[in-house]
């Protein structure tokens, strides 16, 4: 397929559509479908593909998300920098809601979820810095206020932590805690592409203060609160975004036999 994208936005809980005049794709990947459609239309001058990672009615959990079928997909699209908003809980006094960070380092403690496109032979995926650090730094240009770094630790969902697993956390010294940023981000690397999240605080996690805990409903509100700023946000990102050729995010692969197809790359 021709490329038509150059960048994406995967949305998260509560953001479910970003661009206007757009063209629906609908994508078979060897994966299944992913999440919805993917929307293609111009942002800030160049192509840009939007795809909620949820679907279009939130109609899948974080732990059912198909990740390997929607990153294909949109590297079979031509895209080749992505950019993921999520929603995040807070771990420690040092974030509050509403605040934005772009974490520069990540903890897998997912279950039960297909990580990795390698299903045979030896390649073993370079992970030391699972961000892009030239989309990070357009995204923490673009606004300064913006947080820059702090680990974000994903959890397989889709019950929220008990107090004692929060507190443990934090303990590590992890700042923000997520449920679809893993597998996600390896995923983005095997398919060679340059990713970061873009991490909205919707809420203090269960052991980083007293009272019921987190809830659902706050954390669908308050991102929706936020969803104008984000979109500004992402529209400033995009315009500002480094030219990927020669970044490692995909260069990692050269010299390596890879035992998958990434659409695009001869093998």
């Amino acid at each position: 397929m021709p490329a038509v994208a150059e960048v994406a936005v995967i949305g998260g809980t509560g953001f479910y559509a970003f661009i206007e005049d757009s063209t629906e794709h609908v994508v078979e990947t060897p994966y299944g479908a992913p999440s919805a459609p993917i929307a293609v239309g111009t942002v800030a001058g160049r192509q840009v593909a939007f795809l909620p990672r949820h679907g279009k009615h939130h109609d899948f959990p974080p732990h059912l998300i198909n990740y390997r079928a929607n990153l294909w997909a949109l590297r079979s699209l031509g895209v080749r920098q992505v950019l993921a908003p999520c929603a995040v809980g807070g771990l420690r006094d040092t974030v509050a809601p509403g605040d934005v960070m772009v974490p520069d380092q990540l903890v897998d403690r997912t279950l039960t979820r297909a990580g990795s496109f390698v299903e045979s032979g030896a390649v073993h995926l370079p992970f030391a810095d699972p961000y892009c650090a030239g989309v990070s730094a357009a995204v923490t240009d673009a606004d300064p206020a913006i947080k820059a770094g702090g680990t974000m630790v994903v959890i397989e969902g889709p019950r929220f932590s008990t107090r004692a697993e929060s507190q443990h956390y934090a303990a590590q010294g992890w700042d923000l805690i997520n449920m679809t940023g893993a597998p996600e981000a390896a995923l983005a690397r095997e398919m060679q592409l340059c990713y970061a999240a873009i991490a909205l605080v919707t809420d203090m996690d269960a052991g980083a203060e007293t009272g019921e805990g987190v809830g659902q409903e706050a954390v669908f509100a308050l991102f929706k609160a936020n969803l104008e700023r984000l979109t500004g946000l992402l529209t400033s990102a995009i315009d500002t975004l480094p030219d990927p050729s020669g970044c490692s995010c995909a260069t990692w692969a050269d010299g390596i036999d890879l035992t998958y197809d990434v659409p695009g790359v001869k093998q």
